[in-house]
C-alpha cells in the first residue's frame, strides 16, 4: 500500500439559495493531528462536524480548514417585513400619544432599515439553516476526500526515494562487510600492530595485561553486530512500507535507529575504508529520515 504524505492541499466549492462557499484544506507536517479552523461568524455549529470529518480520514498533520462564503447575485427582489414594520407603526403610535407629534407617512416607514429587504436576506427557519449546514459539511468531505488523494499522491513519491534510501543503506552496510580490512588477516595485522606499540612504549605490561588490551583491539575491530542490527533494520524498513495506515512514526524510530549503528560503526572504524563508508551510511541516514519527516 502506498503511504501519505503529511503534506497536501485541496478546495471543493458549491452553491445553493444564493450562497457560495469554498473549503480550502491544508496540511502540513505534525506530530500528532491538530485541527485549525477558520469559518465566518454565525457558522460556529460546522465546527464539530468539521473535526470529525477531518479524524476520519487523517492520522497524523497539522491541518487547516478555511471556508468562505458570498451572497450570490439576485434579481433584485425587495421583500416587506411585515413583524418589522408593525413594530415600528406601533412605536410611532406611541410617540405620537406622547408628544402629540404627527405620525410618519407611508415613505418615511419604508426608509426605516429593517422594513424593507432584499429577497434572499429573509430570516432563515431551522429547517432550511440545518439543510445548508449538511450540504456545507457535505462540500467538506468532498475538499477532505482531494485532500487525501493529494497527500497518497506525494506520498508514492516519497516512497520512491525512501525505498532508494533503504537499498542504498543496505549496500553500504554490505560493502563494510565485505571490506578487505575485516578479513581476519587483516585483524591480526592491525592487533599485532597495536600490541607492538604498546610494548615499544613501556616494559612494565605483563602477558595478562597484554591479553586485555589484545582482545579490546579486537572487539573494536569487529562491527558485525552493528552490520546485522542495520541489515535487521532494513528488512524492518521494509515491511512497515508494506501496512497499511500511517507508518511514519515507525519509520522514525528506525530512523534513530539506523544513525545508532552507523554512529557505532564510525567510532569503531580503524580502517580508511570502513570509516569512509560509515560516514556515507551517516548521511543517507540523515536524508532518509528528513523524508520520513513528511510521512504520515
Amino acid at each position: 500500500m502506498t503511504i501519505s504524505s503529511m503534506t497536501g492541499f485541496a478546495r471543493a466549492d458549491a452553491s445553493a439559495n444564493g450562497l457560495s462557499w469554498t473549503w480550502e484544506a491544508r496540511s502540513v507536517n505534525g506530530r500528532g493531528l491538530d485541527v485549525r479552523l477558520r469559518m465566518p461568524p454565525g457558522y460556529e455549529a460546522l465546527e464539530i462536524p468539521a473535526r470529525e470529518a477531518v479524524a476520519k480520514r487523517l492520522a497524523r498533520g497539522n491541518v487547516s480548514l478555511s471556508l468562505s462564503i458570498e451572497k450570490q447575485q439576485t434579481n433584485g427582489a425587495i421583500r416587506l417585513n411585515e413583524q418589522v414594520l408593525a413594530d415600528v407603526i406601533k412605536a410611532a403610535e406611541r410617540v405620537s400619544a406622547l408628544s402629540g407629534a404627527s405620525q410618519p407617512d407611508a415613505a418615511q416607514f419604508l426608509m426605516i432599515k429593517g422594513v424593507l429587504e432584499a429577497a434572499d436576506q429573509a430570516q432563515e427557519d431551522a429547517d432550511a439553516r440545518a439543510a445548508r449546514e449538511r450540504a456545507m459539511t457535505e462540500t467538506l468531505e468532498v475538499a477532505l476526500d482531494r485532500l487525501g488523494e493529494a497527500r497518497r499522491s506525494e506520498g508514492a513519491r516519497l516512497e520512491i526515494i525512501i525505498i532508494e534510501q533503504i537499498s542504498q543503506i543496505d549496500q553500504l552496510a554490505e560493502s563494510v562487510r565485505a571490506s578487505r580490512s575485516r578479513t581476519p588477516d587483516a585483524i591480526k595485522a592491525r592487533i599485532k600492530d597495536a600490541v607492538g606499540r604498546l610494548i615499544d612504549a613501556t616494559s612494565t605490561l605483563d602477558d595478562d595485561r597484554l591479553y586485555q588490551e589484545a582482545v579490546l583491539i579486537a572487539t573494536r575491530a569487529d562491527v558485525e553486530e552493528e552490520l546485522q542490527r542495520l541489515s535487521a533494520h532494513v528488512a524492518s524498513a521494509r515491511d512497515i512500507l508494506n501496512e497499511r495506515g500511517a507508518v511514519g512514526r515507525k519509520l522514525d524510530f528506525l530512523a534513530q535507529e539506523f544513525n545508532r549503528e552507523a554512529n557505532t560503526l564510525c567510532s569503531k572504524a580503524n580502517a580508511v575504508d570502513v570509516t569512509r563508508l560509515g560516514l556515507q551510511l551517516k548521511t543517507v541516514i540523515d536524508q532518509f529520515r528528513e523524508q520520513v519527516q513528511n510521512v504520515e
